[in-house]
């Protein structure tokens, strides 16, 4: 395989730390990550084949205006609306594959969702757990499997309810109930590895991709 230069944003963070440890043990690798004050070099910056960002919306942005045409996978969360219209028209330049969350086993769970359709007439309800550092709630993840759940059974549902509390990396549960069944889907993610994992796989298959808005589903079933 050709080697890959990596870029990380959000290297300082708990998942930026979860992707260099992934990354170290690929040996036909190399990462850059930039200076959490802002401070990039602009020759390492032209090198880097492809960027995983787990950081902020601001910094999200910023990476965008410093690196061109690179493709980006990202996984950063809580983005606004004209940020993620930003990623929608930097798309149209450049690959970018943005999830909010990279677990292949979450993408799985969104593409399953599909069948709910047959049981559209059933009450519904997305649970969902996290650590109580966690600031978005509900969480992205959930708003997700929110959207797909709406398309498949073609009504409105309640809202997912959001729970924070200890250090849970992640617990998501999709409710299907009548009078006479109950049928839950869940995931759950037992370290923020899984999350790691994905972003680096995504990235690897994202990396010779013409331009385009892709989805962590894209790297499992196409696009």
């Amino acid at each position: 395989m050709k080697k890959i230069n990596f870029g990380l944003c959000g290297a300082s963070g708990r998942m930026g730390e979860e992707v260099q440890k992934i990354l170290s043990a690929h040996k036909n690798t190399s990462v850059y990550a930039p200076s959490s004050r802002g401070k990039w070099d602009e020759r390492k910056v032209d090198q880097v084949d492809v960027w995983i960002d787990f950081s902020t919306p601001e910094a999200l942005q910023e990476l965008i205006k410093k690196t061109k045409k690179t493709p980006i996978v990202s996984g950063t969360t809580g983005i606004s609306s004209s940020v993620h219209k930003l990623l929608r028209v930097e798309s149209k330049k450049r690959p970018i594959l943005w999830a909010t969350n990279m677990s292949l086993g979450v993408a799985v769970l969104n593409e399953s969702l599909k069948a709910m359709k047959a049981i559209a007439h059933f009450d519904f309800q997305i649970e969902e757990f996290h650590h109580n550092k966690k600031k978005d709630n509900p969480s992205g993840t959930a708003i997700t499997l929110q959207e797909n759940l709406k398309k498949a059974v073609g009504k409105s549902l309640p809202e997912p309810l959001g729970i924070r509390g200890g250090g849970i990396f992640g617990v998501h549960k999709v409710h299907a109930m009548s009078d006479e069944e109950v049928l839950t889907f869940e995931h759950t993610a037992l370290n923020r590895a899984v999350f790691a994992k994905g972003a680096v796989m995504a990235a690897t298959w994202l990396v010779n991709k013409k331009p385009g808005f892709y989805e962590i589903r894209d790297v499992l079933f196409g696009n």
